[in-house]
């Protein structure tokens, strides 16, 4: 009998861990159900492309299912899916060349002309300046959020906020302003 219970024990240790292991993977799906929409329309306004958005957002989220043991405890996950969507936008944005213009029977908007301008505006802003510019504006996070996806203070994160901004204001013309910025979440 001693050795069934020995077994009994062994069984119910096991079983505590499978458990942890669902509770671990169903907390990574509601993760996912909720973040996906963000990421993609936070990729889809740095590449302008739904397919490569979709296939940006579905990148940074499996990167985050790998280390879902770490990001799943960490208090600004969603902050670290989207830096990782942004990178891998931009990474792309890099890699392709500029898609020619295309041609409409209607006059483009100045909000598209706006749009990728400061796309490519951003491209030529320093790495950690074109992540603020990216969390603080495209992903509206606040300045703390973004100081702790970054892991820097919140002081260095308005400081990248204004010379990425001067920046772009400089790059796009003197006409930039910030509200342009929230613009581009249509």
């Amino acid at each position: 009998m001693e050795q069934d219970d020995g077994a009994a024990g062994e069984a119910s240790d096991d079983r505590p861990a499978s458990r942890e292991e669902l509770a671990e993977a169903e907390g990574f799906g509601e993760f996912f159900l909720r973040i996906l929409p963000l990421t993609i329309r936070a990729a889809r306004r740095l590449t302008g492309d739904p397919w490569v958005a979709e296939d940006v957002a579905v990148e940074a989220l499996a990167r985050a299912h790998a280390r879902w043991s770490r990001v799943g405890r960490l208090d600004w996950r969603d902050a670290w899916v989207l830096k990782v969507a942004s990178r891998e936008a931009l990474h792309h944005l890099r890699r392709r060349p500029p898609a020619p213009p295309l041609d409409h029977d209607r006059d483009e908007s100045d909000d598209v002309v706006l749009r990728v301008a400061l796309v490519a505006a951003l491209a030529g802003l320093p790495r950690r300046q074109r992540e603020t510019i990216v969390l603080r504006y495209l992903c509206d996070l606040s300045e703390t959020d973004v100081a702790l996806a970054l892991g820097v203070s919140a002081g260095t994160v308005k400081t990248h906020l204004h010379r990425a901004l001067a920046t772009l204001r400089a790059n796009v013309g003197t006409d930039f302003e910030e509200g342009y910025v929230h613009e581009l979440h249509a």
